[in-house]
């Protein structure tokens, strides 16, 4: 089971914004910059970005219902700095890893502890 969405909520009052301040500029992490389903509104999300065939993965810390990813999902593309870099992503899929096998050493330990086992793929726009 990925992460309590209390903590989720917990994160996007304080935490997320501290991590917004880095996230576009230290490697693995990235800021998603996905529009509402309803509003419309420009949200920017931190998560942790990996680079995989091709494209990019992003763990799924707080699963696949998290709004951002519904957004992200809804859309079929979405905007990602990361490494001080603005890619654009299309072509978004949800993966389960129970063993986070594609993840680094570290990243897979903590995955596995907290129970987080998807993963959104996204290819990279040229």
């Amino acid at each position: 089971m990925p992460l309590p969405r209390r903590l989720a909520r917990f994160n996007r009052v304080a935490t997320n914004r501290l991590a917004l301040l880095v996230h576009g500029w230290t490697p693995g992490c990235g800021i998603v910059l996905h529009r509402g389903r309803r509003t419309g509104r420009l949200y920017r999300t931190p998560v942790n970005v990996f680079r995989h065939a091709g494209g990019v993965r992003i763990a799924l810390t707080y699963g696949e219902g998290s709004d951002w990813v519904r957004n992200v999902l809804s859309a079929g593309t979405v905007d990602v700095l990361t490494r001080g870099r603005l890619l654009t992503l299309t072509e978004p899929v949800v993966g389960e890893d129970p063993a986070a096998r594609w993840a680094p050493g570290p990243v897979r330990f903590v995955l596995k502890r907290i129970g987080a086992t998807s993963y959104l793929d996204l290819a990279i726009q040229a």
